[in-house]
């Protein structure tokens, strides 16, 4: 192996070790937010992000859970909820209406439920939920989503000009899909931040 190749190698293996010394500490950093949001205690609002509703027209583990936490921390401070989500590949229905309907089945009054079945990335719901409530003359939402994806969502709305609290529906899975759900959403704060403080157009 001549001396060219093998500093190649070397910068290779220098790199490859940066990177992956970064992705774990965005994994860390993933982590160390959604144990340090604070306690809700004042919100006029709920907003409830979307996530997959299954083929078969049932939601997801982790909707489930959302509209978990959305019934519990409507039911501790009874205000309008706004439910997010469009209707992605292979979902038979718009999450927003799904969550709607299932909300309206867990004894949520209908006419307290807003709909953005429009939207979708986090951006879109915080935006197009924004502009419901906003009409509604309210302004201190809670944002209720899954646990490691929390605080990123509370940081887009406070980009948007909320001052949001949050409410965590927790990631009750194995290690493995823990580590699939916290992978990803490091990836996605180096898109939040190259957005938020690089202004690229992602």
């Amino acid at each position: 192996m001549n001396r060219v190749l093998r500093r190649i190698l070397k910068v290779l293996l220098v790199l490859f070790i940066f990177v992956a010394v970064c992705y774990a500490a965005l994994v860390g950093y993933t982590v160390y937010r959604e144990k340090t949001v604070p306690e809700p205690s004042d919100y006029d609002a709920i907003i409830v992000l979307g996530a997959q509703v299954q083929t078969d027209g049932e939601p997801s583990v982790q909707l489930d859970w959302r509209l978990d936490k959305a019934v519990e921390m409507y039911n501790a401070s009874p205000c309008p909820v706004v439910v997010c989500g469009a209707q992605g590949k292979d979902e038979p229905r718009p999450e927003a209406e799904v969550m709607r309907d299932l909300l309206i089945g867990r004894g949520m009054p209908a006419g307290m439920i807003y709909t953005d079945p429009v939207s979708t990335d986090t951006y879109q719901n915080i935006r197009n939920a924004k502009a419901i409530i906003e009409q509604l003359g309210l302004n201190r939402p809670l944002i209720i989503t899954s646990d490691y994806h929390l605080p990123r969502a509370m940081d887009i709305a406070k980009a948007e000009g909320f001052e949001p609290q949050g409410a965590a529906s927790p990631t009750k899975q194995e290690f493995q899909f823990w580590l699939k759900n916290h992978g990803r959403e490091a990836l996605a704060w180096v898109k939040f931040f190259l957005i938020r403080y690089i202004g690229l157009d992602l």
